[in-house]
């Protein structure tokens, strides 16, 4: 990933998330929802967390919430949110390239729609491993390769345009190797989330623990 390209993806998402409203809602997802609840409250880390949506929702169950995302405008709309629901986070601003924790530092990772150029996506995801704790829980929900069809018929679904930044679960086995796969399926789901997740989708979900 090249230097303007990176300025360019940072000043997307601060566009983005400087409108008044909550781009993609206020309420978590719903699969990061149901399996962030089965769980007792202990570290969590919420990479490409934007406005906040689903920190905060775990920060309201008494989690301990860092998140983080390359855009200042993500983390002022997460503040105001976690403060609107009386309860708290702590939000990092950078590229995750610049992000530094000791291994074994978070008992659970959320990966919410946290699409990452291809030739990056298997380095994050091992450096995300690194940081979990053994017996660490990872949930994920991302757009599926077959996202790309549905996308073309309606944009109002989102997702990346590039087929590379989407996920199979081939991939998903390849570089969460080592993990007790408690959920792995690709399925269409009817989305409802703010204004940019509009529609049916097709995404992978996967939630596993850390050997």
């Amino acid at each position: 990933m090249n230097n303007s390209w990176d300025t360019e993806y940072k000043n997307m998402w601060d566009d983005r998330y400087k409108e008044t409203e909550f781009v993609y809602g206020k309420e978590p997802n719903l699969f990061f929802k149901e399996w962030i609840q089965k769980y007792a409250p202990q570290t969590l880390l919420m990479p490409a967390d934007g406005e906040g949506r689903n920190g905060v929702f775990a920060a309201q169950l008494g989690w301990t919430v860092t998140s983080f995302d390359l855009s200042i405008e993500g983390k002022i709309k997460a503040l105001e949110l976690a403060k609107d629901k009386q309860t708290s986070i702590n939000y990092i601003v950078c590229d995750f390239e610049q992000l530094h924790f000791d291994d074994l530092s978070f008992d659970a990772i959320g990966l919410v729609y946290a699409h990452f150029a291809a030739e990056k996506k298997s380095i994050f995801h091992n450096k995300l491993s690194g940081i979990l704790k053994t017996g660490g829980l990872i949930i994920l929900e991302a757009f599926s390769k077959k996202h790309i069809h549905l996308n073309s018929i309606n944009p109002k679904v989102g997702g990346p345009k590039d087929i590379a930044m989407l996920y199979s679960k081939e991939e998903i086995l390849h570089d969460f190797i080592n993990y007790e796969i408690l959920y792995l399926e690709e399925e269409e789901i009817d989305l409802n989330e703010g204004k940019f997740h509009i529609g049916k989708g097709s995404v992978i979900r996967f939630v596993a623990k850390k050997k």
